[in-house]
């Protein structure tokens, strides 16, 4: 049974001095009596991070390949980690992406049979984004793109950014959106236990998702597959809930209240969306998943190095799948997707 895993992450020497360099946000510091490292996305959320997990990301040789061996992974689909290179300014936002697209093929030219890959791109400049894109996508080989939750002053929904879904949809380029620290102030009180992986990360992902579905940015480029990670970040416990406004009359019939849309919010969560496992081995969370999106519209993704393969597979393989259901959830329906 062929195992693809579709989120899996890594980083550039060059972005690690990158963050350490930074005066501004993101950046990497160190506790001063510790010497513990820690990523800043802002003075209220400092992540734990530590030397031996930036070691696992800038490894794309022999020791990423031994773990996932160990786990019986065929092949990775790799990406650019948070906070990728959107918050840098353009310049070193552009340099920063392209090094990493090159670093990545280079790893996947030595391993094509092992792994795949998401460009970084800086979304910021739009022009060199769509460049870089195309670049990405017909030179390199890759599968699409990472971007991330916001920009912080900005979503993907933003007309500016336009340009770079109308050049995924015409390269037929996956885009997976993934996590990031909130935006909103309000996320940043309770330090990292709110703002990230715990909970601000999967809201943030799930309003940017939303927020795209609004924009009509599905009905301007219907061909466009966006990946979320965690089970599609909430969203599928909210298909019937995320049409309300569209079905009560007293709210779709008073002209302006709405976003206007040619269909109901869910269909293009549900024709637009897939989802990976990463990270979530709630047994309820991946039941509402199937039965809300269907068992074809889950990807394996582990979310290493920040997770351990091996618990991902020990929580997936109790779910007491039909073997039918685990060939799909294990390669059957990233083959599909790669493959259309």
């Amino acid at each position: 049974m062929k195992k693809i895993d579709f989120e899996t992450h890594f980083a550039t020497q060059g972005w690690v001095d990158a963050l350490n360099e930074n005066k501004d946000y993101p950046r990497f510091e160190r506790d001063p009596e510790t010497n513990a490292l820690r990523l800043v996305y802002h003075p209220a959320a400092r992540e734990p991070y530590g030397d031996a997990l930036v070691a696992k990301l800038v490894d794309l040789g022999e020791g990423r390949l031994r773990l996932m061996d160990q786990a019986g992974v065929d092949t990775a689909l790799i990406s650019l980690t948070t906070p990728g290179v959107e918050q840098f300014d353009t310049v070193k936002g552009a340099k920063l992406a392209r090094e990493a697209n090159d670093v990545l093929a280079e790893a996947i030219d030595k391993y094509p049979d092992r792994y795949g890959g998401f460009c970084a791109l800086p979304v910021r400049d739009v022009d060199a984004s769509v460049k870089e894109l195309e670049r990405a996508i017909k030179e390199l080989g890759f599968v699409g793109w990472k971007t991330h939750a916001n920009y912080g002053d900005s979503y993907l929904d933003d007309k500016r950014y336009w340009p770079i879904l109308a050049k995924a949809e015409e390269l037929d380029a996956l885009i997976y959106l993934h996590p990031t620290v909130p935006s909103i102030p309000d996320f940043w009180t309770y330090g990292i236990a709110l703002a990230g992986p715990p909970f601000g990360f999967g809201l943030a992902t799930a309003l940017a998702m939303v927020r795209l579905v609004l924009s009509g940015a599905f009905d301007a480029f219907p061909k466009l597959q966006i990946v979320l990670g965690h089970y599609g970040e909430g969203l599928p416990f909210l298909m019937q809930r995320i049409d309300w406004a569209y079905e009560r009359p007293h709210v779709k019939t008073d002209r302006g209240a709405l976003a206007p849309l040619k269909r109901m919010p869910s269909d293009y969560l549900h024709d637009n969306m897939v989802v990976s496992t990463s990270g979530n081995y709630l047994p309820a969370a991946f039941k509402c998943t199937r039965e809300a999106l269907g068992m074809d519209k889950i990807l394996l993704g582990t979310d290493y190095p920040y997770e351990d393969m091996d618990e991902a597979f020990a929580f997936l393989e109790g779910l007491g799948l039909a073997a039918e259901e685990k060939d799909m959830l294990y390669g059957g329906n990233a083959d599909r997707l790669l493959r259309s």
